[in-house]
């Protein structure tokens, strides 16, 4: 019998689609996400890329960051350059929002965090939660990038 391998994009891919309910009500499986490790999200009207990671990731029991802060992940796993970044395997960190942001060393600063699907041109394709209030892939800037990690070796 064969063993199948499921990676983690595998798995996020699965939740393509799912998005924030509008006004006051919430989506349940963004609260679980988000609840996972927190327990103050009363909505998922918050930042929640981190808590989509660390969802797909505990269901996989691969490491985690166990924050709801996108720059956590910097922590997670060994770093590799984007040019090493393969499908499947690797989390992508960028910083967040207009103007000048700090560099990866300072954690606690707005950040964005997904699975690597690919690159285009001068972008990097992201699958990840929170992209336009959803799971989906979606281009980024590469000059945003604050880090690369693959979560297994």
């Amino acid at each position: 019998m064969s063993k199948i391998e499921l990676t983690a994009f595998d798995l996020a891919q699965r939740f393509a689609g799912t998005s924030e309910v509008p006004d006051q009500a919430s989506n349940p499986q963004i609260l679980a996400m988000l609840r996972l490790d927190e327990k103050f999200p009363e909505g998922d009207h918050v930042p929640w890329c981190s808590a989509f990671m660390n969802y797909v990731a505990w269901l996989l029991r691969l490491p985690r960051s166990k924050s709801l802060s996108a720059r956590s992940w910097l922590g997670v796993g060994r770093g590799v350059s984007l040019e090493e970044a393969e499908v499947g395997f690797d989390v992508v960190i960028l910083k967040r929002g207009s103007g000048p942001q700090p560099g990866p060393t300072v954690l606690n600063a707005p950040g964005h965090v997904g699975l690597f699907a690919g690159r285009d041109g001068s972008n990097v394709l992201i699958l990840g939660g929170n992209q336009a209030d959803a799971v989906n892939v979606s281009p980024f800037p590469s000059s945003r990038l604050l880090g690369v990690r693959r979560l297994l070796d």
